[in-house]
């Protein structure tokens, strides 16, 4: 795993843009967090839920939703950086998702990142980052995403 890269400003972030910020460790994705996904979003959908349905159908097992790989983000960027010496951050929204593959149960999935844009705003600057998780031993990303974040001084 590569050590989060430290940002101790928003000057040195202005300054990494296309910079690699390398690669997370591996994250098993279970059934468990495909449930309570579920349950905290409501999509109950069997190819989530039912692993016997699911055995039988066009993916030969549970996958994980899409807005659940997604939502990881949060989990799996901090990872690859951190920006100090801000009164906070926040995220902002995503200008860009696809899910090109899906996340079969017991997936092994890692992120990596590269810095895009800095932009300016009031009190702080707006980052985006472009993110891509890929699942261990598939052909195709899993997501790939322009992550939107707010630093504020």
């Amino acid at each position: 795993m590569t050590e989060p890269r430290i940002f101790a400003s928003l000057d040195d972030l202005r300054s990494a843009v296309g910079e690699d910020l390398g690669t997370t460790d591996w994250l098993e994705i279970d059934q468990k967090r495909i449930d309570l996904f579920a349950e905290a979003t409501g999509d109950h959908q069997w190819i989530h839920v039912d692993p016997e349905k699911a055995a039988a159908g066009p993916f030969g097992t549970t996958i994980a939703h899409g807005y659940l790989t997604l939502s990881l983000l949060p989990t799996l960027v901090p990872r690859l950086m951190r920006v100090e010496g801000v009164r906070m951050g926040l995220n902002y929204g995503v200008n860009k998702v696809r899910f090109p593959a899906t996340v079969p149960v017991g997936s092994r999935l890692r992120a990596s990142a590269r810095i895009a844009e800095v932009s300016e705003v009031k009190g702080g600057v707006q980052l985006t980052t472009g993110v891509t998780i890929e699942r261990e031993g598939g052909e195709k990303p899993v997501c790939v995403a322009e992550s939107v974040s707010r630093f504020y001084l």
